[in-house]
């Protein structure tokens, strides 16, 4: 067992990233929106972490796991493998520490997540997610340079700093007199949603964090109904690309399997249909893995009626030819 499967992180860890990302994250909004709580009959408070430094949350994790390698090895860099998020998150969190950083990417991935990781600084190497494995590519990578692996959100570091979206949800909504019955955010690996359930866990212990997931990679919803990690049957094809984990992190699972609520599904038209309402109704950008939250509700999977309810929209690298697709539907 390795390390990064073998340590859950604690509120503890999540303070200390907090602090941390003080000052270098954006301590993004809970918003309101009437529209939306007419829509679905409840108190819905959105988080917008597509306004969030990079475009998603995962600039938190990864500044707060790059501020945890020792000095004398940053200079050897950092390796990371994802499909865009966490690529670019890894990349200006990199630049900021004036680390070297690598990320393996699929070839597949889209193009505006593929130009913005260049453009923060990181070297792309790119492969076929049907026929290669990325952390095997990464770890030759790691060999040769000597650099430290960061993964997308199977790591103690990572999740903590994921986590700080949690706390923030907690103390927002405490400071607008509304506390959340329940929190929902879009899952794919379960980096970020293991870290707000451990966040809410102590800082708001009567609400339920709840998953959403695109059909087809519901891995999450399956593994904490079966009680161990299951797969999904393919590697590709959902337009909410952010999602497609092959299956649950170790270390979210763990902390999932004990604290969350029912899972959510979406189909691909319902997160294009959310990503045209973020847009249309809201005036926000958000790609359609950052929308399936949003989708569990308007589709009316969540059960909201009169309940105060968070909404994670994780992020907003949309390629243009996506949103004008989203936006015809």
């Amino acid at each position: 067992m390795t390390i990064r499967e073998s340590i859950l992180p604690t509120r503890s860890d999540i303070r200390a990233a907090q602090d941390r990302l003080d000052h270098v994250a954006v301590r993004t909004p809970l918003l309101r929106f009437p529209v939306l709580d007419e829509r679905v009959g409840a108190t819905v408070l959105v988080k917008p972490e597509n306004l969030q430094r990079t475009g998603s949350f995962k600039f938190r994790g990864a500044y707060n796991r790059l501020s945890l390698i020792p000095e004398e090895k940053r200079k050897a860099g950092v390796v990371a493998c994802s499909s865009g998020n966490h690529a670019q998150g890894i990349a200006e969190a990199a630049r900021l520490f004036s680390m070297p950083a690598t990320i393996v990417m699929p070839s597949d991935a889209p193009a505006i997540k593929l130009k913005r990781t260049r453009d923060f600084g990181a070297r792309v190497v790119t492969y076929d997610r049907a026929t290669e494995d990325r952390e095997a590519i990464a770890a030759r990578i790691c060999a040769d340079t000597g650099g430290t692996f960061v993964h997308p959100f199977d790591d103690p570091g990572v999740i903590a700093g994921q986590g700080t979206v949690g706390a923030e949800i907690a103390a927002q909504s405490r400071d607008q007199g509304l506390v959340p019955d329940m929190v929902i955010a879009c899952t794919g690996g379960g980096g970020l949603s293991s870290g707000i359930a451990l966040a809410l866990q102590s800082d708001l212990p009567e609400c339920v964090f709840h998953t959403s997931e695109p059909a087809g990679f519901d891995d999450y919803r399956r593994s904490l109904t079966s009680g161990h990690r299951e797969k999904n049957g393919a590697l590709g094809g959902s337009v909410c690309d952010a999602l497609l984990s092959e299956t649950p992190g170790a270390l979210g699972f763990r902390i999932l399997r004990a604290c969350a609520g029912e899972g959510y599904v979406v189909s691909d038209s319902q997160a294009l249909e959310a990503v045209a309402f973020a847009f249309t109704e809201l005036k926000l950008v958000v790609e359609p893995g950052g929308a399936v939250a949003l989708a569990a509700l308007l589709s009316g999977q969540a059960d909201v009626a009169g309940k105060i309810v968070s909404v994670v929209l994780t992020g907003g690298n949309i390629d243009p030819d996506v949103l004008s697709r989203a936006l015809d539907t």
